[in-house]
């Protein structure tokens, strides 16, 4: 049986992913180990996001990305995320669920509830996840209070049930890679009806 750090394969010893870059492997449509700007983008139509939102989210992303999972290279116009680096990207003002090497902190996954969902111990409504960004907020890191806000509320928008409620396995699957092949999925079979 293979260990979690890594998996022995013809004389080669290769890495399985971290949550983290389970997290973004998603988006990574052709498999490749980089993610550019389009990809994103189908991503977020697989979800079933409008293209709106999925034109400012490959924007916002891989500009935002792309420079920090890329050290010592130049800056590429293409603004390519390279998933084996994404534990560089980690912004401040977070929820501390990754840790720096993009592990998953199950005790700060489980702080996140324990602490803001008041009204339904398995749920966020959208002030308890507005209470939890700011209490998450680090001082003078505008960039990582952006980053913060911008994740979390493109998932409130996508994934809150009809009472408005963001669901703590919903979230648990963010943060181990579930999440956007279950979404893509059900999109497929709402389209196929």
């Amino acid at each position: 049986m293979a260990s979690y750090n890594s998996i022995h394969q013809e004389g080669i010893e290769k890495k399985e992913p971290t949550p983290l870059e389970k997290h973004v492997m998603f988006f990574d449509i052709n498999k490749d180990g980089t993610i550019y700007p389009w990809e994103t983008y189908q991503g977020f139509r697989k979800i079933g996001s409008g293209i709106f939102l999925s034109i400012f989210a490959s924007i916002f992303i891989n500009a935002g990305l792309s420079r920090k999972t890329r050290p010592g290279k130049w800056p590429s116009l293409l603004f390519p995320i390279e998933v084996k680096n994404i534990k560089l990207a980690k912004h401040g003002s977070d929820s501390g669920v990754y840790d720096t090497e993009g592990r998953f902190v199950p005790e700060k996954f489980e702080e996140i509830f324990r602490k803001h969902a008041r009204s339904n111990g398995n749920a966020l409504t959208a002030q308890e996840l507005d209470e939890m960004l700011k209490a998450n907020e680090q001082p003078k890191d505008s960039k990582g209070r952006i980053a913060a806000l911008s994740e979390w509320k493109i998932l409130y928008f996508l994934c809150k049930d009809k009472h408005g409620l963001l669901g703590k396995e919903k979230v648990r699957g963010v943060y181990d890679g579930s999440l956007f092949e279950q979404m893509a999925k059900e999109h497929q079979s709402k389209n196929c009806k």
